[in-house]
């Protein structure tokens, strides 16, 4: 789960993390009255949406003066900004971050994400701040500086004084980075989190360092015992699909394709993916229904599929183990009842009943083609829905 920057921030606060001074707004008149808070005669502005590159979108402005400060406001509130992680349709924007300027000597980048191939936890660091980090080690890898963690021992002062001289700190900064990456680090592993990334991570001129900004991501498996930062949940930065998906317990990622895939278990939705893009077609979505599904949840899952405009076919694919074939046939057949069908439907069920399956889809008379395998299904689905 993502976290708006302001939220974030509150986060880090807690922990004592140097920080800008801010006010969070959702109207002009509260802008105005951030500055008066604040203080100064200049202000940042900054958009509050759940993606990157902001700045170069236009969703962070400098306003010099109050009424330079509504203007700014005025502009970005209830619009929607695009950015190159957004997608052409955007993200609203109902909340602004309004913070006093800090003055910045240097620019770095810092963050802590889960290494899971090393089931550690990675502290990447770069001299290279303010800049997309996936840039900087494309063309420099030797400007990323990389520490894992032992859950057992913890993050330990060597690693610490390792990046500091890394980053060609001086003393000042070094003592201050001392003081900052073990609190940062009990937040990353206090709150669950997957990923706390501070990019810009300034040096003042008076050696101190704040975090500028801040990227959170929250596992999602951990919201059970996180549920303050489950209640930080914004539904309106997430596609509606996606968040209907929540109420029922699927697992739903909407992408660009036309072929919808309804399956059950990670693994096999995956190639399933797979095999649709072999064979010339594009998926419309991630839907696993889970191992241990109902019926009622595969008919919610079922019309999840249909609201989206793009797909023009629809393949189930179920592999029955704790799961019943018998089971998904219902459910498929009350969701079609309910919603209608109105593109083709590829049906493929193997495992426990999967023959009692097959047999109350094929007496339903509903308007769909069976498969044999998962390469059959894909083909099929593939030419159904009119690929190349």
């Amino acid at each position: 789960m993502h976290l708006h920057e302001f939220q974030a921030k509150q986060l880090l606060s807690g922990y004592g993390v140097p920080l800008p001074d801010g006010v969070v707004v959702a109207s002009v008149d509260e802008a105005r009255a951030a500055a008066t808070r604040l203080g100064g005669d200049g202000w940042i502005v900054k958009a509050q949406v759940h993606a990157g590159g902001r700045g170069k979108a236009g969703g962070v402005l400098r306003a010099e003066g109050v009424d330079a400060l509504g203007e700014a406001a005025a502009r970005l509130l209830g619009s929607r900004l695009v950015t190159r992680q957004t997608g052409p349709g955007g993200q609203p924007i109902s909340r602004l971050l309004v913070e006093s300027p800090t003055p910045i000597a240097r620019e770095l980048y810092l963050s802590l994400l889960i290494d899971r191939p090393r089931e550690r936890v990675a502290v990447i660091a770069s001299a290279a701040g303010g800049m997309e980090i996936e840039e900087v080690a494309a063309r420099e890898p030797q400007a990323i500086l990389r520490v894992v963690v032992d859950p057992v021992a913890g993050l330990q002062p060597y690693q610490v004084r390792r990046i500091g001289f890394g980053l060609g700190f001086d003393e000042a900064p070094r003592k201050a980075l001392a003081g900052l990456l073990p609190r940062l680090f009990r937040v990353f592993r206090d709150k669950d989190l997957s990923l706390l990334e501070i990019n810009p991570l300034v040096v003042t001129p008076a050696g101190t360092l704040v975090a500028l900004d801040a990227k959170v991501q929250v596992d999602d498996n951990a919201l059970y015992r996180q549920t303050e930062l489950a209640g930080w949940l914004d539904p309106t930065q997430e596609d509606p699909r996606e968040t209907e998906a929540r109420r029922f317990d699927l697992s739903y990622i909407a992408l660009d394709g036309d072929i919808a895939c309804m399956v059950n278990g990670a693994g096999l939705a995956m190639a399933t993916m797979d095999l649709i893009k072999l064979h010339g077609g594009a998926p419309a979505n991630f839907l696993d229904v889970g191992g241990g599904t109902t019926a009622d949840k595969v008919a919610e899952a079922f019309k999840l599929i249909l609201s989206d405009p793009k797909v023009r076919a629809i393949l189930v694919n179920i592999f029955g183990g704790i799961v019943r074939c018998d089971l998904i046939a219902e459910g498929i057949i009350k969701a079609v009842r309910e919603v209608g069908v109105d593109r083709p439907l590829v049906v493929r069920l193997e495992g426990t009943n999967a023959e009692q399956g097959r047999a109350l889809l094929a007496e339903s008379g509903l308007p769909l083609t069976a498969a044999s395998n998962l390469t059959d299904a894909a083909m099929k689905a593939v030419a159904s829905a009119g690929t190349p």
